[in-house]
């Protein structure tokens, strides 16, 4: 069965984005941070980051089977311009399909019922033995409080962003336990990998 895992560029106070959905260059500067190149599915995107970042994002970028969004990241995107970069497929949970879009496709499965795990569980038919990536946010905290994940990836990066959009916000299912983290020291980020741990 595949894991389903979120992650994340987190800031050192807790935001995945900063004051009017900025900040980006701060959450992210670990990407352009070292000196090994790691190609992207994307034609002329690339990663440029340390040796140990450069083993962590190959992992992800080769690991992962399908993927669980929301609308507003989808739509933040602008539907990463009809194809995700990691080339899977993406199940976007929303209440209506887009204008413009087809219901379902390739690319992307618009999830109108159901939710959050009606999208994980079709993303779990298409993702045969590779993880379900899950978008953070109300997608992940969902996730979390109806048990759904059992991974959580953050890329802690050494700025404070003040305010903004939090990696979860008002968890319902507070407080949660997790195991002891893989810890991935990187240049200008630190990757931890928090296994979910479940009563039982």
């Amino acid at each position: 069965m595949p894991k389903v895992a979120t992650q994340a560029s987190v800031s050192l106070d807790g935001f995945i984005a900063g004051p009017e959905n900025g900040g980006f260059e701060y959450l992210f500067a670990w990407c352009r941070a070292g000196d090994v190149e790691v190609p992207t599915a994307s034609p002329g995107r690339s990663y440029q980051v340390s040796e140990a970042s450069a083993d962590y994002v190959r992992d992800m970028a080769e690991g992962y089977g399908a993927l669980v969004v929301g609308r507003n990241q989808f739509d933040g995107m602008d539907g990463w311009g009809g194809r995700h970069p990691m080339r899977v497929q993406v199940f976007v949970v929303t209440h209506s399909v887009p204008e413009g879009w087809a219901p379902e496709s390739a690319e992307f499965v618009f999830v109108t019922e159901g939710g959050v795990k009606a999208a994980i569980d079709q993303a779990k038919a298409v993702a045969g033995d590779k993880t379900i990536g899950v978008g953070p946010g109300v997608v992940a905290r969902e996730a979390l409080e109806e048990g759904l994940l059992d991974e959580i990836r953050i890329d802690l990066v050494p700025f404070m962003l003040g305010d903004g959009v939090r990696f979860v916000d008002t968890l319902g299912a507070a407080p949660m336990k997790f195991g002891d983290p893989q810890v991935i020291q990187g240049k200008k980020v630190t990757h931890l990998i928090y296994p979910v741990e479940t009563d039982g």
